[in-house]
């Protein structure tokens, strides 16, 4: 087939540096990751120390492996892999409720319903800009066979 048949995909802005968004939305990912193994190794001890081991145990794995998806989500943005952008605007919208669940409670963990409230917002915030989606060459709904002609 000719280069006119199949014309060369536009170019992005994935090969210059990396934006200071992107590299804080991966930050965020990862810190949201890190804080769900913490919590998940913190689950299993009291599971394991506790009377209801098996539901504590179940919730403490299950809590470590929800842990893999913002930290895989934080190094595919490290990376500039514009697969990564979709588990980790999943990531920022589970946390909402969370943040919204631990805002209702009358503890210590309304600062840190507060605190997770803040930290989502601002990873979707970061996540959608359009200097992250360039910076990870996504292409808007409809622009995937562009080349310029109408």
């Amino acid at each position: 087939m000719s280069s006119q048949q199949n014309p060369a995909p536009e170019t992005t802005d994935t090969a210059g540096p990396r934006p200071r968004r992107l590299t804080y939305a991966a930050a965020l990912c990862a810190l949201e990751g890190l804080a769900l193994l913490v919590g998940g190794v913190w689950m299993l001890v009291l599971g394991i120390t506790g009377d209801d081991r098996q539901q504590a145990v179940t919730a403490g794995v299950t809590v470590l492996v929800l842990a893999l998806l913002p930290l895989l989500a934080a190094r595919g943005l490290l990376l500039r892999r514009s697969w990564s952008r979709g588990p980790a605007v999943i990531t920022q919208i589970m946390a909402l409720p969370v943040a919204y669940s631990l805002l209702q409670a009358d503890s210590v963990a309304v600062p840190a319903g507060a605190a997770l409230a803040v930290v989502a917002v601002l990873g979707l915030v970061l996540l959608i800009h359009p200097a992250t989606t360039r910076a990870l060459g996504i292409k808007g709904p409809g622009r995937t066979g562009e080349t310029g002609q109408q």
